[in-house]
């Protein structure tokens, strides 16, 4: 694993082994590929091939080492939620490989989201998260990340000393003047954790890029590449930051809609969403940085000042 994955991801011998895995799996259901398997899109973290089959398009998604848990997470909740999440076609799990059949438009494709769109996303993936929330031990043992609560004090000084020891010209370097200012967040930060642990919202499954490109036009979700085991409230971060950069929706008609589900209200859980507006940059830093781990260097170049920008959203908080 000394090459980058995009670079191991693009080479013929990767191919083929992918290919050959991809047509055995369909062979023992008894179906075949039907034309030219193609590679549309290859990230730092994943890449994906498009199938054609007898039995329609497939997808097949292969991940890097910090998401390879997806496919085993994926069948999981499918174990616990069979209604809510797509059953995968075949998964190779030591290998972080997946097969899937296409289930046809995501919500971005079908329209430009409208208000009914995001509730119906936010209810069935605060349902889903209300069904994984008394199965820690089962979805932990897939290799989703350990987030919760009691973990993020422990994670932030650990990320900020690894950056701010980075060389000066690494993209995600942390200069000293920025190491202060987060240290002195430092005790907010321990106070947001105890106030979600305190929570009544439980620590649960959540998915960590909650946006229109990952639900189907039915609202269902799907990509838990990015997916942790962290505070309920923090799967709000990115459908707030979409909500209300990106679209006219009203956030708070969508926000009542997720409370409604864990019957309570947006009052009643304001404390939880001002803690989650530091625990979820802390954790979303981790994601970011584990995703990159195996970019090359023009990839860190592109990226690398991702996990920098997400950890300063706490001064912001």
């Amino acid at each position: 694993m000394d090459r980058p994955f995009s670079e191991r991801v693009a080479h013929d011998d990767w191919r083929r082994a992918a290919e050959d895995w991809i047509c055995r799996e369909l062979d023992r259901h008894g179906h075949q590929v039907t034309g030219p398997i193609e590679q549309p899109r290859i990230r730092p973290w994943s890449t994906q091939l498009t199938v054609p089959t007898d039995a329609g398009p497939m997808w097949f998604k292969a991940n890097c080492a910090a998401q390879a848990f997806e496919p085993a997470l994926q069948l999981e909740l499918v174990r616990l939620a069979p209604e809510a999440v797509d059953r995968p076609y075949a998964i190779a799990a030591d290998r972080g490989w997946m097969l899937t059949v296409h289930r046809g438009e995501t919500l971005a494709d079908a329209h430009d989201p409208h208000v009914d769109d995001w509730v119906r996303v936010l209810r069935q993936a605060a349902e889903l998260q209300r069904t994984t929330a008394g199965a820690r031990e089962a979805l932990l043992a897939t290799g989703l990340p350990d987030c919760g609560p009691p973990t993020v004090v422990a994670r932030f000084d650990r990320i900020v000393e690894v950056l701010s020891a980075l060389p000066q010209e690494h993209p995600a370097h942390v200069p000293a003047q920025l190491r202060s200012q987060l240290l002195a967040v430092r005790p907010r930060l321990v106070d947001a954790v105890d106030v979600l642990a305190a929570s009544p919202l439980p620590t649960t499954w959540q998915h960590g890029d909650l946006h229109p490109n990952n639900a189907f036009a039915d609202g269902r979700v799907f990509d838990f590449g990015d997916s942790q085991w962290a505070s309920a409230v923090e799967m709000l971060s990115v459908p707030y930051g979409w909500i209300t950069t990106l679209s006219e929706v009203s956030w708070p008609e969508v926000l009542e809609a997720y409370c409604d589900v864990w019957g309570t209200t947006a009052a009643a859980i304001a404390p939880e969403w001002d803690a989650a507006a530091l625990t979820q940059p802390v954790n979303r830093t981790l994601l970011w940085w584990t995703c990159l781990q195996e970019a090359s260097a023009a990839e860190w170049a592109e990226w690398g000042q991702a996990p920098v920008h997400h950890l300063s959203r706490v001064l912001d908080a």
